[in-house]
């Protein structure tokens, strides 16, 4: 059965440091030729690249890169989930000796490593499985956030509405106690009026009636 991914190499900038191909190919020219052209950046990145009827698959971290080949057919989420394991693999085995170690330096070693990822990852259905399942995993965290941050953004709005409708009520009696004082005022200033019209009225009927009588 043809494997899917038929090369992998780990390198330290354009140090190599292991790698391993499962078939006779130019793969190895390949990758160098990929690895100077990225040597230019220093940014972590994932990256692809075709060649022929095969994509060269590239995770960097951190100054070390991880890169493999693959058959198209292989898609990407196989492929990164292999790079993504021979990362981690790799730095928990060799931790700061990475920084300093002389090309295929862990070549005889880490190898048969990679001949066994790339075997699992391959031919494994599991492998895809649990890759697919970690995807849904983190798709479904992401919406639960997603939806979390939805239910709290609704409560500041409703925290703000429940406010702005508190400031409007003590508005509103504010209102009331003015209006009722403004009544009690004009009923007062009526009453004044009036009491003034009458004594008005009975001093006028007064002169008049002490004018006829004198």
């Amino acid at each position: 059965m043809k494997m899917g991914i038929l090369y992998g190499m780990v390198a330290r900038g354009q140090v190599v440091l292991a790698e391993f191909s499962a078939t006779q190919t130019n793969a190895s020219t390949v990758a160098r030729q990929i690895l100077e052209k990225m040597s230019q950046g220093k940014n972590d990145s994932n990256s692809s690249f075709s060649h022929d009827r095969y994509i060269f698959h590239v995770k960097r971290t951190d100054g070390l890169t991880v890169l493999c080949m693959a058959d198209d057919a292989s898609g990407r989420r196989i492929p990164f989930a292999f790079l993504e394991e021979i990362h981690q693999k790799f730095v928990k085995t060799y931790g700061r000796a990475i920084q300093s170690a002389s090309g295929y330096a862990m070549n005889e070693e880490f190898s048969r490593v990679m001949s066994q990822q790339m075997e699992h990852f391959s031919t494994d259905p599991n492998a895809d499985r649990l890759n697919r399942l970690k995807g849904e995993m983190s798709q479904v965290r992401s919406v639960m956030i997603d939806n979390i941050e939805k239910v709290l953004e609704r409560g500041d709005r409703l925290e703000l509405l429940v406010e702005k409708t508190s400031t409007m009520q003590g508005n509103s009696l504010r209102f009331k106690k003015q209006s009722r004082r403004y009544k009690n005022a004009m009923w007062w200033s009526n009453c004044k009026i009036t009491v003034t019209l009458i004594l008005l009225l009975s001093l006028i009927i007064a002169y008049i009636l002490f004018a006829f009588v004198f």
